[in-house]
């Protein structure tokens, strides 16, 4: 798929019909993408489909088997080593092997580009290898052994070695695999920093598609042996085209809340839930992992249980949004509810625009239906 980003002017790495692979078999052919400075770029696909084989051409890692790669300006295979490293920074997942080597060292190691020969380090090298550390909090980390620390403190460590290069653009392949969900935001906030205070641009993978939603600018798709789509978040993320992308034949992607989903319970429904504002997700979830198919309603088309409902039940009774619950949508969610064992009604005040809702709680009270009014945890007694 061609890109249709920006000028090339503005594009601070971009490729010509770039083809990656390992000796001479290509995987992916024909990639055309672009970074600016001070964008997100991310990289998205299944597993083994080629995202770190694109990232390590990118950096020379590996050879490129045809097409071309421009950085800065100019070709990235023209370009000396020294240059090169003062321009782009790299934080792969493979491990490092070092030997007596601190974390401080191992950062310091970032200052390289520029330094003499001997690679002795100034006074300011070394103010800067402390910014970088502070920067990723990894300043309790100075004297540990590189090797002895977790995969998560690595990952803070050669990143703060990535900051501490200065680099025009930073590379990273799955920077959050290793990290708790405290650890992803603190490294995902970072790199925002970077990319909006000192107008970085940053090419990566990742696996979460909540955190590659939320945090890319522009994503690239690789599916096959092509980028399959490309564009930003909001036209990348749908339901359907994740589905797609990934082969997902069990469960689904929800595009509004950025989730996977396991499939509904299979059967008849058992518990009909009247919810409403996101007040029964909690109960569709507990349901969901206890294996009791249920139905839901009457949910208004632009409420948030609505969404969820939608691939956690098995039935679905909806309204037009802004508009009351009509009677014929009474109707038709209490010819679900009588073939129901139980009720579970989340909400404790109604309103005008679901009145009917409340119609819909007292006639299940009237069938003598059991019913559970607000307090999901007792789903498990039905």
């Amino acid at each position: 798929m061609k890109d249709s980003g920006p000028d090339v002017r503005d594009r601070y790495l971009y490729t010509e019909k770039m083809t990656v692979g390992y000796g001479d078999v290509p995987l992916i052919r024909d990639i055309e993408m672009h970074v600016r400075r001070g964008e997100i770029v991310t990289l998205i696909g299944p597993n083994g489909g080629g995202k770190s084989t694109i990232l390590k051409s990118v950096t020379r890692q590996l050879k490129l088997l045809g097409g071309t790669v421009y950085l800065d300006g100019g070709q990235l295979q023209q370009i000396s080593g020294k240059e090169l490293s003062q321009k782009l920074a790299v934080v792969l997942t493979e491990r490092m092997h070092s030997e007596l080597m601190t974390c401080e060292d191992i950062v310091a190691t970032g200052r390289y580009p520029y330094t003499g020969a001997l690679g002795i380090l100034s006074g300011e090298d070394r103010r800067k290898v402390m910014e970088a550390m502070r920067l990723v909090h990894a300043e309790d980390l100075r004297g540990r052994d590189f090797t002895a620390i977790s995969d998560g403190q690595r990952q803070r460590v050669l990143l703060a070695r990535a900051i501490c290069q200065e680099p025009e653009l930073i590379v990273l392949d799955e920077p959050t695999s290793y990290l708790d969900i405290r650890h992803k935001l603190e490294l995902l906030t970072i790199l925002k920093q970077l990319v909006a205070q000192r107008h970085v641009a940053v090419l990566m993978s990742l696996h979460e598609l909540d955190l590659a939603q939320k945090i890319s600018d522009y994503v690239l798709c690789v599916h096959g042996e092509h980028i399959d789509r490309a564009g930003p978040p909001e036209q990348v993320f749908t339901s359907d085209y994740i589905c797609e992308l990934y082969g997902i034949a069990h469960g689904s992607y929800d595009a509004l809340f950025g989730c996977v989903e396991m499939e509904p319970a299979q059967g008849a429904p058992e518990v009909f839930v009247i919810c409403g504002g996101g007040s029964g997700i909690p109960v569709f979830r507990r349901l969901q992992r206890m294996g009791i198919p249920f139905a839901a309603g009457v949910l208004h088309k632009n409420d948030i249980d609505y969404e969820a409902a939608k691939t956690l039940a098995g039935r679905v009774v909806a309204e037009k949004a802004f508009e009351p619950v009509s009677d014929a949508r009474v109707r038709e969610a209490l010819a679900v509810l009588r073939t129901c064992r139980s009720v579970v009604c989340t909400l404790e005040s109604f309103g005008s625009m679901n009145a009917g809702n409340q119609a819909l709680l007292e006639e299940a009270e009237r069938l003598g239906k059991r019913v559970t009014v607000c307090d999901p945890e007792s789903v498990s007694a039905h």
